[in-house]
């Protein structure tokens, strides 16, 4: 581990983290410098734009999901590159209720535990001397956090700008300003229920980058940001398969209905001898006749119901994979596309695989999101009875009608029973947790 990290952070969600990481590191890339990517959080959405930007993986790094060698891991594959920009989620303080002397998966949380300085992120749309206190405040809050350096967004010109400057360096003259990124519709990513829509969506996804990378090299002291970075301070570690391969030869969903995969979990059956294929529903393609596991991520099927209910070779697939025994994951959106029945935004009903006894309905939303603690029910493909899991959970779909036995036993970050949860029938299996790292 020879390289350097920094982390992009703010005080809360929407002060722009993304944008301005991805302009920073497809200005660092053009550079000519050897910059990697990286993400807090269980996130699939951002990952993908800043693959896009810096023309490398993304790891995520999740301090209350993964197990200590796992987020050593991912460190260590960002570490083999000179320099790592990671990305922060939410508010820089922000984390999950856990249990005492637990994790909160907090961006601080991976700053204290890396040691990779802060450069943080203020919006400064609605204020000026005001960003002094916002600064002040986050740069003394923890002692094992250190906000080296400031940026400004949304700064609506030079006198907006010189407002903010003067008070800052007047009330925190040792930490630097690095910069400032203009009040600029350009800059907005479109998004939708999830999130931003998905960097694969996004036809113009080049052009948006190559804007964001001009603008951050027009107004940001990279140089001065650069000379900030500081090496990682956890141990290396090898790869580990987080969650152990459903087979031998595992069909893998992919395309704009089912992006909701992680790369490391892909990485770790493949590390621990399994072969992968993939397929893609939309275009009504089935899993490969030879595999033996078929792996239906999360993702939008809730958008594409219609096509994936005409699709007949890709549900006779699924149907057919059943048949013969192969071990079938459905996670989230998988699981929804594995059920009887997904009702769409608008009220239409559309038959899905129905291997499971699950109907799911986009129509009457509710919002499900949090860290979810995963116990399995009874012995599967997943592992034996007892098996635990970290997991996440982001929905708005609920479940119409559902039934069988259940696949996990689920409490929330703080340890609350949250009681039986997806379904299992045979070797199928669906739930809408997002399976991240074994306990």
């Amino acid at each position: 581990m020879t390289g350097t990290g920094l982390i992009i952070a703010a005080p809360s969600s929407g002060s722009g983290k993304t944008v301005f990481t991805l302009g920073l590191l497809r200005a660092l890339a053009d550079r000519g410098i050897d910059a990697a990517a990286a993400k807090v959080g269980p996130d699939y959405i951002d990952p993908a734009f800043l693959m896009a930007a810096s023309r490398g993986p993304c790891p995520n790094l999740d301090s209350w999901a993964m197990r200590p060698a796992t987020l050593a891991a991912r460190v260590t594959q960002s570490s083999a590159h000179t320099l790592t920009i990671c990305e922060g989620v939410m508010g820089l303080f922000d984390g999950a209720p856990a249990l005492a002397g637990e994790s909160s998966g907090s961006t601080a949380e991976i700053a204290a535990l890396t040691g990779w300085p802060v450069i943080l992120l203020i919006d400064a749309m609605r204020q000026s001397g005001s960003a002094a206190a916002t600064l002040r405040g986050f740069a003394s809050h923890h002692p094992d956090v250190h906000v080296v350096g400031a940026v400004f967004n949304r700064v609506s010109g030079p006198n907006h700008r010189a407002l903010i400057e003067e008070a800052c360096t007047a009330a925190m003259p040792a930490i630097p300003l690095l910069g400032w990124l203009p009040r600029d519709p350009a800059l907005m990513l479109p998004e939708r229920h999830l999130g931003l829509v998905q960097a694969r969506e996004t036809h113009d996804i080049e052009s948006r980058i190559a804007y964001a990378a001009k603008i951050v090299g027009d107004h940001i002291d990279i140089d001065a940001l650069i000379r900030l970075a500081q090496p990682a301070r956890i141990e290396p570690a090898p790869s580990i398969a987080p969650i152990p391969p459903l087979g031998q030869r595992i069909a893998i969903a992919r395309d704009d209905a089912f992006a909701f995969a992680y790369p490391e979990t892909l990485m770790g059956w493949r590390d621990a001898g399994a072969a992968l294929s993939f397929f893609s529903p939309l275009a009504d393609e089935a899993p490969a006749m030879d595999s033996d596991a078929v792996y239906l991520p999360g993702g939008y099927p809730e958008l594409h119901a219609g096509v994936l209910a005409n699709n007949a070779r890709f549900l006779d697939g699924l149907r057919a994979s059943a048949e013969r025994s192969a071990a079938i994951l459905g996670e989230c959106g998988g699981a929804m596309t594995l059920g009887a029945t997904l009702e769409d935004a608008d009220g239409e009903t559309h038959t899905m695989a129905n291997l499971l006894p699950l109907a799911t309905s986009f129509k009457t939303r509710r919002l499900h999101l949090g860290y979810r603690r995963c116990t399995l029910a009874a012995d599967s493909p997943l592992g034996p009875a007892g098996a635990r899991f970290r997991a996440h959970e982001f929905h708005y779909a609920t479940e119409t009608q559902t039934g069988g036995p259940s696949l996990f036993a689920v409490a929330d970050a703080r340890g609350r029973d949250l009681g039986p949860m997806g379904q299992v029938q045979g070797r199928v299996m669906g739930s809408f947790m997002h399976l991240i790292d074994a306990a």
